[in-house]
């Protein structure tokens, strides 16, 4: 399985949407500075994780989430 997961800064002011297939193992890696992207906010919080069959199907709902279409259904849904 794989899963695109969603996290959440510690003062809820910014967001991350990325693609694993091991959930914990990449949360701590967020929290631990171990991704560029991610190390200058601090601690983060998983806000949701969704599992698909495959890394293809994931990674295309990743790439939608990070469209503006699709940063508009995070913020409203979730």
């Amino acid at each position: 399985m794989h899963y695109v997961y969603v996290l959440e800064s510690a003062d809820a002011s910014h967001w991350y949407v990325g693609v694993t297939d091991n959930v914990e193992r990449r949360l701590a890696e967020h929290n631990n500075g171990h991704s560029h992207h991610t190390s200058k906010y601090g601690l983060w919080n998983l806000k949701l994780y969704i599992a698909f069959p495959d890394r293809v199907r994931a990674e295309q709902f990743e790439k939608y989430l990070k469209s503006h279409s699709g940063r508009a259904f995070t913020k409203k849904h979730f």
